[in-house]
């Protein structure tokens, strides 16, 4: 069996690539809900480190892709999280502003 040589780029071609895909990621977030960016972000940052670990264990794909539906979940459950914080906060100052105007 043949073995194929991949070449790679270059560190400034690479890093290159990485700071277009950074912002293409980044722009592309913006017509989104909180939760939408929380659960894409969630995914993207659980692919990659998914990915890491199954290069190390012999599986880069599947890690991913096991690594980004964790990390969606995960970034979907901390938007329900900030949601139920904010909705907190609101009824407090709703309870505050409420008492204030009664004294």
């Amino acid at each position: 069996m043949r073995r194929m040589h991949i070449p790679t780029g270059s560190p400034r071609s690479l890093l290159s690539a990485s700071l277009l895909s950074a912002t293409l990621l980044v722009s592309g977030c913006t017509g989104m809900s909180d939760t939408q960016q929380r659960t894409l972000t969630g995914a993207a940052g659980g692919a990659a480190g998914g990915a890491a670990i199954g290069a190390i264990a012999g599986n880069a794909g599947l890690g991913a892709a096991l690594g980004g539906v964790a990390g969606a979940a995960g970034g979907y459950i901390w938007d329900q999280h900030k949601k139920s914080e904010n909705s907190a906060y609101q009824r407090g100052v709703a309870a505050g502003q409420k008492q204030q105007t009664t004294n």
